[in-house]
């Protein structure tokens, strides 16, 4: 029988290995077949599922699953940068964090992934207008997973942000490409200003564990603030920060901080 060549625009391998992992997972696990097939496999794209991942999870008795996912189809839709970035981001948690062995784990079952998925739609909802409906998808996202980014700050792609309790980011921070950042995070204003108040994060940068970057300030690209620090003034490129308030305590220790995820400040990783 010849074989039936597929349409080039359904050929997608990240989809694909998905699918399959999907499908092994459930063989290997039966109980969790009804929540595969609803995730994975009753989608026929990336994007069918990131819509029912964002509906399924932020629904309430005040907005349906229904309404959600109608909003998410057409965030998709309309702007393919939010699916571009949806898959840098699945990367780059595969490629950073050791405890990701499978696409298919941030997809299902990693709330930092799916919290920086919600924040995409509600910035799209932000940017098109549609304010108060981007603020409802703030509160979700807030109540479900922790997670507080208010929907005007800008979110490069290849964004990591491991565990996710806690993170916080403000209206007018803006985060560049590739950056890692771990649990209770706080990228947020000094006082009661109402213009451009949040930090500015470069890309390649790695933010530890609790770590407080305050006040319109830059941090500059592939540098490392440790894991408890209070950064309130600039840090220049491919520099590590700590203590509090933060200074700087030597370079960064490589050329992509946010990729090695390499914390500690005095060794170098191998």
């Amino acid at each position: 029988m010849a074989q039936v060549d597929r349409p080039l625009h359904s050929i997608d391998p990240v989809w694909d290995r998905i699918s399959h992992e999907a499908q092994t997972a459930v063989q290997n696990e039966p109980l969790l077949g009804g929540l595969l097939h609803a995730c994975v496999l009753h989608h026929n794209s990336l994007e069918k599922a990131l819509s029912y991942r964002f509906s399924a999870k932020l629904h309430s008795n005040e907005m349906s699953q229904i309404i959600l996912r109608d909003i998410a189809d057409e965030a998709y839709e309309k702007d393919s940068n939010i699916v571009e970035s949806a898959r840098a981001d699945l990367m780059a948690i595969f490629d950073r964090d050791p405890a990701c062995h499978r696409l298919l784990q941030p997809l299902v079952f990693f709330k930092g992934f799916q919290a920086i998925q919600a924040y995409r739609i509600a910035n799209w909802l932000w940017r098109t207008g549609r304010k108060d409906l981007s603020y409802f998808v703030q509160m979700r996202v807030s109540e479900i997973f922790g997670v507080d980014i208010h929907p005007a700050a800008r979110i490069g792609k290849g964004i990591m942000i491991d565990h996710a309790h806690s993170i916080v980011i403000g209206e007018t921070a803006v985060v560049g490409d590739n950056v890692s950042m771990l649990h209770s995070v706080t990228l947020g204003g000094t006082g009661k200003e109402e213009e451009d108040r949040h930090p500015k994060i470069g890309d390649g940068v790695l933010i530890g564990a609790g770590a407080k970057v305050l006040g319109n300030i830059k941090i500059g690209n592939c540098s490392r603030i440790a894991a408890g620090s209070v950064v309130l003034a600039e840090v220049p490129p491919c520099k590590t920060v700590a203590g509090v308030p933060a200074k700087i305590v030597g370079e960064a220790g490589c050329d992509q901080p946010s990729v090695s995820m390499h914390q500690l400040i005095n060794s170098a990783p191998k």
